[in-house]
């Protein structure tokens, strides 16, 4: 699918948007001590920044394995960015995937709290990129 450049900004600015909104839907979460929906949230804030990018550098991916494959192999193989990133986006979506399917897992707060920091810092530097 091709986008104009108008569509392409505005579909870039509004993942940012939902980036910038899962993430204050995770501290909410982390507020009232209910990790396994801020591991959740901070898995989508971190995926709609990464989703952002790929757009914004014309790249299309239609999966959220294919978005993380896809992020790896342009962003963190070329070294834009660093491998911390690609392992905060693991580990998020590990989390995510845990905590949402299997009924045996809780997270808890010394599994979630350490992502926040992370996370926040991943996403101001994707928006960075995109602003350029």
């Amino acid at each position: 699918m091709s986008l104009s450049e108008e569509n392409r900004r505005i579909i870039v600015d509004r993942e940012i948007e939902k980036s910038v909104a899962n993430y204050h839907q995770a501290e909410i979460m982390r507020e009232h001590e209910q990790w396994d929906a801020a591991a959740n949230r901070l898995y989508y804030a971190v995926f709609h920044a990464i989703n952002s990018l790929l757009v914004h550098d014309k790249h299309e991916v239609r999966t959220h394995h294919g978005a993380g494959m896809m992020f790896r192999q342009t962003y963190i193989k070329t070294g834009i960015l660093q491998e911390e990133h690609s392992d905060t986006f693991t580990l998020l979506q590990t989390m995510r995937e845990k905590s949402d399917y299997n009924c045996s897992f809780d997270a808890t707060r010394g599994l979630i709290e350490p992502l926040f920091a992370p996370s926040k810092k991943m996403i101001d530097i994707i928006a960075g990129l995109v602003k350029e």
